[in-house]
């Protein structure tokens, strides 16, 4: 192997690392600035480097997106299926088909070209990716309301079934004219769903099992993990199904699981998923010439931004609405339809099979790609704030490390750092409100561990470690909680002064407060009024005006509120 190549991708690496503080500073999807790296150092970039091996770049860029998903289903929990499964399924089938249709009619426009070649664009473009959007919800600082997020996250890795259907079903059709490729393609539509939710739900159970029966040295778990994922995403593909469904769905029975150091795994992940997206985005920029995006930036740009204005929303618009979604919620799901990696990896297909116009095909995409990633990507963040759709943060740990001994259970040791007003005054040991079943493991102070005892006065500055179990992680990290929050997003302004139970009663509240309310009738429980403004599926942070007064969901347990934050109009 020619040492210069080594170098040369090291370096591109340590590049695109080192520019990576950029994204938080001019709010630029850190993605955005991997492929532009991939593409200053290829042919008409400072780098030179000519590149064009497609076939090496495909197993790259699948093992990479193979990678992401994994990680990304191991941090989607299961509870958020029940508000986010049925509104993601319908989008990612009924919505990438209509937007690959809509996107058609505008590419037939636009490129001037045979209706087939088309449709073959808008399927290539028509799923959002899932590494452009766990990179922006997950490392951005959001916390979106349960209901988006878990639609948003549950859609961009379940969608690339269907856009991989219409692709190869359209390649088949170009390439062979078989009167038969649309009953093959429904047929693998078909087998690509059933066979990868089987085999992601299966692998993951069996990764589970193998994970807790044998005993390794904790460095090999996450080993163990990733192998495993990219096992069952292989094993999918040979047997004809969707491997990125199977190994998203992997990671979500895992990640769902009591398995041994799963904290460590977390971690370890959170740094792979960062060297597959650098790797694929890096390698797909190196495949693009600047030049050749020019010629068909006109009829591209006009292409992207009819799919971020209209044909995304009016997807969104017309599949949600039954799902009791509000405006809000639907123009933010609207505007985050991301592209990524996906479209440009499905663009591979028309050029590997030789079809005629697939490097424009191919370069459409890309471009569309960039446009996304720079149109939506940098304008997230500020539209979610000022859409209100965020909800205030737990407070986690600084860090989580597993007690890799059986008498320890559960238990994990975490350190929490004190900071914030609340912690300017000194408190003792002895007067902190800690969950049952944890302990103090000492208090680290100007890089001293000093032993924890009831008179110890802790304040702002100190980390304190905590033997815990996750269950208590909520509580502990309450009693703990030191981080200064936006005054938006601070307790008291969001969820109001009052505290109320769920089932107390519209009649109630009236008679406490001097209030009268006329939309519901006075013997309906405060929860009861959730479930009818959303259909009965509330998140915290949904909130219903019932003349002077304001309720917000404050905690749920499943499909009810049971915690009620009451905000008086001024």
């Amino acid at each position: 192997m020619d040492p210069t190549l080594t170098l040369i991708g090291a370096l591109m690496l340590v590049i695109s690392i080192v520019l990576s503080p950029l994204s938080s500073r001019v709010g630029m999807p850190v993605l955005l600035i991997f492929l532009v790296v991939g593409m200053l150092m290829g042919e008409d970039g400072i780098g030179g480097i000519e590149f064009d091996n497609f076939e090496l770049a495909f197993l790259v860029a699948n093992l990479a997106l193979g990678v992401i998903l994994l990680d990304g289903g191991m941090r989607t929990r299961v509870e958020t299926f029940r508000v986010g499964l049925r509104p993601a399924l319908v989008l990612a089938t009924v919505g990438v088909a209509l937007t690959a249709g809509g996107a058609a009619i505008v590419a037939w426009w636009v490129f001037d070209l045979h209706w087939l070649m088309a449709l073959l664009i808008g399927a290539i473009i028509s799923s959002t990716d899932a590494a452009a959007v766990f990179s922006l919800l997950q490392g951005r600082g959001l916390n979106l309301n349960e209901r988006v997020s878990a639609t948003l996250e549950i859609e961009s890795g379940s969608n690339d079934p269907m856009a991989i259907f219409l692709t190869l079903m359209l390649v088949t059709l170009i390439a062979s004219h078989e009167e038969h490729a649309l009953l093959q393609g429904l047929l693998m539509l078909v087998q690509q769903f059933g066979i990868g939710t089987v085999a992601g739900v299966i692998g993951g159970f069996l990764v589970v099992q193998l994970a807790n029966r044998i005993r390794l040295t904790p460095p090999l778990y996450p080993l163990l993990v990733a192998a495993g994922g990219i096992a069952v995403f292989s094993a999918t593909n040979f047997l004809g199904g969707s491997g990125f469904l199977a190994i998203y769905l992997a990671g979500v029975v895992i990640g769902n699981r009591r398995v041994k150091m799963m904290p460590m795994i977390l971690q370890v992940h959170d740094g792979l998923a960062w060297l597959a997206q650098l790797c694929l985005f890096l390698i797909l920029g190196l495949l693009v010439n600047p030049s050749d995006l020019i010629p068909l930036a006109g009829a591209g740009l006009v292409l992207a931004l009819t799919l971020i204005f209209i044909i995304r929303p009016a997807a969104v618009l017309l599949l949600l609405w039954p799902f009791g979604f509000n405006r809000r919620e639907l123009g933010f799901i609207s505007w985050v339809g991301l592209r990524g990696a996906v479209p440009i990896v499905l663009a591979l297909f028309p050029v590997i099979a030789g079809l005629p116009d697939a490097q424009l095909v191919f370069h459409a995409a890309f471009f569309i790609v960039l446009v996304s990633l720079l149109v939506q990507g940098t304008t997230m963040t500020p539209l979610a704030r000022w859409l209100k759709l965020e909800v205030p943060a737990g407070d986690e740990p600084f860090r989580r490390l597993p007690l890799d001994a059986p008498a320890t259970g559960d238990h994990e040791l975490m350190l929490f750092p004190l900071r914030g007003t609340n912690w300017e005054t000194p408190r003792a040991l002895g007067q902190l409100r800690l969950p049952d079943n944890t302990a103090v493991a000492g208090v680290f102070r100007n890089r001293i561990c000093l032993q924890p005892t009831k008179d110890l006065q802790v304040s702002s500055g100190d980390v304190v470690a905590m033997f815990a179990t996750p269950s208590v992680l909520t509580d502990l990290g309450k009693a703990l909680s030191g981080r200064q929050a936006p005054r938006h997003l601070a307790e008291r302004a969001f969820f109001g002064d009052f505290v109320l139970n769920g089932d107390a009663l519209l009649g109630d509240v009236e008679q406490v407060y001097g209030i009268e309310i006329e939309e519901f009738p006075a013997e309906l429980s405060l929860a009861e009024c959730f479930a009818r403004r959303t259909k009965g599926h509330p998140v915290v942070g949904d909130k219903v005006v019932l003349g002077p007064v304001t309720l917000v969901a404050r905690a749920t347990d499943a499909d009810r509120v049971v915690k009620v934050g009451l905000k008086m109009d001024d």
